[in-house]
């Protein structure tokens, strides 16, 4: 056993029994690098990741190849998951030497943490042009040994060049105008797939930052265009291998350009980021006899979420493995959990009902994937109830199957960040579509960060177990807890959650502003530990930035605080939009949560404060038409008159309940009917 055996990580823990002498990231790793006089060698994955095991598999676990490691090296193991600010500063690093980044990330550093050698994975032996692992750690032996000034000058360029890229947005070079969103969006429509949808080519990655943002310009202009280029997008990836047709839950992303074979990874992060948008498309899609594309997709990625990534402390795992071993200690095999052919089906179901599935789901003799098999598709919906019927006992029966097969691992760490974006999923969708048991799983969520996350006032980025692990939070772990927090005072109308979302929010502020230059902001906080460089990366990728994650909490809480409060966060609300602005004037595809923020506020953001009296069915319905026809990013809560800083100096009109409708600072006559309140808000 090396030192990894007691890391809260699971991917850690995957390699405890590696005869490398792995250790994990912290000062006794630099200083032993700096007595022995030997490189660090960081190598950084997560565990759902395959080629991460790949290597594992080829080189970590040979002893010739751990003996020249652990001679030459301190070889210290992080978990990008766990550690994103590491993972930030390496991957900068790691760009900027090769032109590209992924995982397992290799870089070699000097003890005091200097990059000055960086790649991705390497094979156990040669070939298309690159060295193996061990030819790669030979040479990198001989240059430290040999050409010492080499290295040096190698580091210190990387390191100033990484210092560099963390100057932040420029301030205010763009107003956070209609105009502006209005010529972003036309941008980003221009790089749509119109044949498959989504954006750009292979491998393709679910925009689902993009998708909401592109909903809320829609909801605020009318434009089609837009809306029919979600609703492409999201049919698109809905009806083929990305999605589970199964059990419900999207993979990371497609290896081609029509959403048609999956890198089988399934995160949390995508599938609650992927929630929020097909709700928010399915409270705009036409009411039918059968349930829609959305609506389905929506309550499926619900039941995926519960069902498969829930942990028994009431939080949610951070990811299901790409790969599933067929042996406990053979090589994983990507997709062996998924994967049908026409004779299983038939095997399984019987002659008729196993070709009628093969057909539902795209099963054929030729396959769509290796050795002849195929990864489930839907082409078309049931027209009738009674094809719904037999398509969802199929569907059922075929899911019990698969769960006899081996399943692929789980990484039970829960990660605060994603945690807070399921939890502002469940509350936003719970409240819109009325499933109250999804605001109840993300009330459950927050209690769980907040009990064992929140340590001493300030969060902690996982836990494993329900036991939370060392590493801080950073600024995306602060930004979503407040807009999931914010989501359950939303849905709830339990005034603890805003108390709370307010602590999180004001200690983000304390520790991650820039104190030079108003609505810039670090990604860790002032008092983490000193890297190479303070990462500050504003950008939307896979995820949204922290700091665009953090401008829609400022702007919602601005919206339910007490005045001074308000006029705080609102101010650095608009100033984090002014330095996002010039990414929606320049790189709009790279601002999706920007662009969704900036929607929002444009229009106010919208707000609607229902005075509300206890047990009253007249405030019940005008809420749920509230929920149901407020744009995105707007603020809807129901409370008694004056309980609330919301509902100051709103009362009852004549005793009734009553919807109070302001954009901004301009409100709209009280409303007491439900259909002249969604009239309002759809205007």
């Amino acid at each position: 056993m090396n030192r990894l055996g007691g890391a809260t990580s699971p991917y850690l823990r995957q390699h405890a029994d590696n005869p490398v002498h792995w250790q994990e990231w912290g000062a006794d790793a630099l200083a032993e690098a700096a007595d022995r006089d030997v490189p660090i060698l960081l190598s950084i994955g997560y565990a759902s990741c395959h080629w991460c095991h790949v290597m594992a598999h080829e080189s970590f676990e040979d002893l010739a190849t751990a003996e020249q490691m652990n001679a030459g090296f301190v070889c210290v193991k992080v978990d990008r998951e766990e550690r994103p600010d590491l993972d930030a500063v390496y991957m900068n690093a790691t760009v900027a030497m090769t032109g590209q980044g992924g995982w397992p990330m290799t870089c070699f550093l000097t003890p005091d943490g200097a990059p000055f050698y960086c790649g991705t994975y390497y094979p156990k032996a040669p070939r298309g042009g690159m060295p193996s692992f061990t030819q790669l750690l030979t040479a990198i032996t001989d240059t430290w040994c040999n050409r010492r000034e080499d290295v040096d000058k190698a580091a210190d360029q990387v390191t100033e060049a990484l210092r560099a890229q963390a100057t932040g947005l420029p301030d205010a070079e763009f107003a956070v105008v209609p105009e502006l969103l209005d010529k972003a969006v036309p941008a980003i429509a221009a790089d749509e797939d119109r044949r498959h949808g989504g954006f750009g080519g292979a491998p393709k990655f679910p925009p689902s930052a993009l998708l909401e943002g592109l909903l809320r310009h829609w909801e605020r202009t009318g434009e089609q265009a837009v809306f029919d280029l979600v609703e492409r997008t999201a049919e698109a990836m809905a009806r083929g291998g990305i999605y589970d047709q199964l059990r419900g839950g999207f993979a990371r992303y497609a290896v081609d350009n029509a959403w048609l074979i999956p890198h089988f990874e399934k995160m949390l992060y995508d599938n609650a980021l992927l929630l929020r948008a097909y709700a928010h498309l399915a409270r705009r899609v036409p009411a039918t006899p059968l349930e829609s594309l959305p609506h389905r997709v929506t309550r499926e990625t619900v039941e995926f979420l519960l069902a498969d990534l829930g942990t028994a402390e009431g939080g949610f795992a951070s990811a299901l493995d790409a790969d599933t071993h067929l042996e406990p200690d053979g090589p994983g095999v990507e997709g062996a959990t998924y994967v049908w052919t026409p004779g299983e089906l038939i095997g399984e179901l019987g002659p008729l009902d196993g070709v009628w599935a093969a057909e539902a789901f795209g099963v054929t003799t030729g396959g769509n994937f290796e050795q002849g098999t195929s990864v489930l598709t839907r082409r078309s919906d049931p027209v009738d109830a009674e094809q719904a019927a037999r398509f969802d006992r199929l569907r059922a029966r075929l899911s019990e199957i698969r769960a006899r097969r081996p399943q692929p691992a789980r990484d039970d760490k829960v990660v605060t960040a994603w945690n807070g974006m399921a939890i502002t999923a469940l509350a936003e969708a719970g409240a819109a579509l009325a499933e109250p048991a999804w605001i109840a799983a993300a009330a459950r969520c927050g209690r769980f960060l907040l009990d064992v996350h929140l340590v001493g006032g300030r969060l902690r980025r996982a836990s494993l177990d329900g036991v939370v692990g060392a590493p801080p939070g950073v600024l995306e772990d602060y930004a979503w807890c407040v807009t999931g927090l914010l989501a359950l005072y939303q849905a709830t109308g339990e005034p603890e959650w805003l108390a709370a979302a307010q602590l999180v929010l004001d200690t983000a502020i304390t520790h991650f502003a820039d104190p030079d230059h108003p609505g810039s902001w670090f990604d860790t906080a002032d008092d983490a530990e000193t890297l190479v460089a303070r990462p500050r990366d504003p950008i939307d990728g896979a995820t949204p930035s922290g700091t665009s994650v953090l401008a829609e909490a400022l702007l919602t809480a601005a919206a339910v605080a007490e005045p001074d409060r308000a006029i705080r966060y609102r101010e650095l609300a608009d100033h984090t939009l002014a330095r996002g602005a010039v990414l929606l004037a320049r790189a709009p595809r790279t601002a999706g949560h920007w662009l969704a923020v900036a929607e929002a506020s444009v229009r106010g953001p919208i707000q609607v404060a229902i005075a509300a009296t206890e047990n009253s069915s007249a405030a019940t319905e005008l809420l749920a038409a509230a929920r149901l026809a407020a744009p995105g990013g707007s603020v809807v809560l129901a409370a008694p008159p004056d309980t609330a800083p919301l509902l100051a100096d709103r009362p009852l009109v004549s005793g009734a309940p009553a919807a109070y409708v302001c954009r901004g600072s301009v409100c709209d006559l009280p409303r007491t009917d439900p259909t002249d309140l969604t009239t309002a808000l759809r205007r």
